[in-house]
Parts: C-alpha cells; sequence; structure tokens
C-alpha cells in the first residue's frame, strides 16, 4: 500500500453533530424545516449539494449561495470556541505519516480543512474538499482526486471513514477501507460488513501494521 487518507468529520474531528445543530438551527432560523431523514440525507454531501438540498428539500428561504455561506460562518464560529479534536486522533495521523504520504478527503469545505491543519498543526501535504469535485460522497470523485494529487494509484491507498456514505465514496474508489463507525450516526451494517471495523481512531496505527 502506498498511502491513507483520512476522511475530515467524524473520523479526526467529532464534529457531525456540530453540523447538523447548526444545520437545524439556520434552518429554523431562515423559514424552514428540519426533518429527521435530512441529518443522514447531508452527510457526505458536497457544500454546493447540501446548500441546494436546505433550499430545494427543506425549504431555507434563501439562495444556495446564501444558505452555505451562513452554514459554514456558523461552524466557524462553533470551532473558535471549540474544535472538538477525537482523543487519539492527532497521534494516530502523526504515526501514519511516519510510515505513508497521506491526505484528507473531506466533505467540509476548505476554509474548515485549514482550521483544523492550523490548530493540529499536522504534517497533512494534500487536502481535499468536496466542493472542488464534480459530486460529494457516495461518489468516490473526493478520494480519486486526493490519490491523484499523491501520485499513487486509488488502488494502492487506505481510506480511513466513519459514515454510510463516506465508506460508499471510499469503497468505490477501489481503496481498502477502515471503518471508524460514529457512534452519534452509525453507518449502514450492509457496508460496514464490506469493510474492516476499528473501535477507535487510536487503533488505526496498529492496524496498518
Amino acid at each position: 500500500m502506498d498511502a491513507v487518507i483520512f476522511d475530515l468529520d467524524g473520523v479526526l474531528i467529532d464534529s457531525e453533530q456540530v453540523w447538523d445543530e447548526v444545520r437545524r438551527a439556520f434552518t429554523a432560523a431562515h423559514g424552514g424545516t428540519w426533518f429527521p431523514e435530512a441529518t443522514r440525507a447531508v452527510q457526505g454531501m458536497s457544500t454546493p449539494e447540501w446548500a441546494a438540498y436546505l433550499v430545494d428539500e427543506v425549504g431555507v428561504r434563501l439562495t444556495a449561495e446564501e444558505a452555505s455561506a451562513g452554514v459554514i460562518a456558523e461552524m466557524q464560529k462553533a470551532y473558535a470556541d471549540h474544535l472538538p479534536v477525537i482523543p487519539g486522533a492527532v497521534e494516530a495521523v502523526r504515526a501514519v505519516a511516519a510510515r505513508y504520504p497521506i491526505a484528507i478527503a473531506s466533505s467540509a469545505p476548505l476554509v474548515l480543512i485549514e482550521v483544523f491543519l492550523e490548530v493540529t498543526g499536522l504534517p497533512v501535504p494534500v487536502a481535499i474538499s468536496s466542493e472542488s469535485c464534480a459530486a460529494g460522497k457516495p461518489s468516490p470523485d473526493v478520494y480519486l482526486e486526493a490519490a491523484a494529487r499523491l501520485g499513487v494509484s486509488a488502488s494502492s491507498c487506505y481510506a480511513v471513514e466513519d459514515s454510510t456514505n463516506g465508506l460508499k465514496a471510499a469503497l468505490a474508489a477501489g481503496m481498502t477501507v477502515l471503518a471508524v463507525p460514529n457512534p452519534h450516526f452509525p453507518p449502514d451494517p450492509e457496508v460496514l460488513a464490506q469493510v474492516r471495523v476499528l473501535s477507535s481512531i487510536a487503533d488505526l496505527p496498529d492496524a496498518l501494521a
């Protein structure tokens, strides 16, 4: 294997709940109605995709561009108060980076990926947001782009994911997938059955040994 590619939300930072709370509050403040299926529906979507979803499906009375800008601004405020880095994540990434080229392939906008990298100081040479790709997860685009920028084939990469759509994206890219299931939003058992499951991100270095 030639490289390891990490998802961000739910793998390195415990942020899926933060995203959900921010989107719910933003929806309520702008005339929309959040419904239970919306939480899982938007997981893995790129920024343009979930912004359009808020307008078209949830009923936010703004343009998609206004919705994305507003939600991202609220996320930046939340991260400024507290960046919820998952215990053991920074140490795991450093240990893996000592042995493999690494990248981040995330549905988060690049501005939030950069906040994470600045706060943690992690040596991640390639960080890709699906907002720059044709489609978000479960499409494999962001993983394929990350592998291409690392100069390796997707089939020679490990991918580390937590959500159903993220796992599907990495599998569709042809990568060897390790799952650290999100306890707040557990992935589909049928998808989990296709990958290796870890109990914690701290277990990753040993799993790759």
